[in-house]
């Protein structure tokens, strides 16, 4: 599972060095693609099938079907990982998310997003008002189970 935030140093030829606890779960092959914010997306192989599963069966006369398709699927790129946990970031991708040298990996649970490090600031200070986030998530039913 990917948690947390992890700050992280753009290496020469957008190379990132992935942190263990990340690397682990990549392992068995990983998918890169555009995230909704200007942000991006890197989940393992297994979890982008679940979500091209899900992505496809969408109605394609529907535009915002396809619009989906093309942000998720178009932009999409299979990732090598190294020998040392690095991997490489396409050009497109690292243009799209405006990343610098100083980047933000933060774990979604199935998969982790990359982050410019000023970009990651401004989401981050919306994500901490507590009095927006009342009113925002004040109608979800979020439960813990039961025991």
């Amino acid at each position: 599972m990917f948690l947390g935030q992890h700050h992280l140093t753009l290496e020469k030829e957008n190379r990132m060095t992935v942190p263990l606890l990340f690397s682990g779960p990549l392992a068995n092959g990983a998918v890169i693609t555009q995230g909704f914010d200007r942000n991006l997306w890197i989940l393992p192989s297994s979890k982008f099938q679940q979500l091209y599963q899900r992505i496809s069966s969408l109605n394609i006369a529907d535009p915002k079907a396809r619009i989906l398709l093309r942000l998720l699927l178009g932009q999409a790129c299979e990732l090598v990982t190294d020998e040392s946990g690095g991997i490489h970031i396409p050009q497109t991708l690292r243009e799209f998310a405006k990343l610098d040298k100083e980047i933000i990996l933060v774990g979604q649970g199935d998969y982790f997003e990359v982050w410019d490090e000023n970009l990651w600031q401004e989401q981050e200070s919306e994500t901490r008002d507590a009095n927006a986030n009342s009113d925002r998530f004040a109608n979800l039913v979020i439960t813990l189970g039961t025991a």
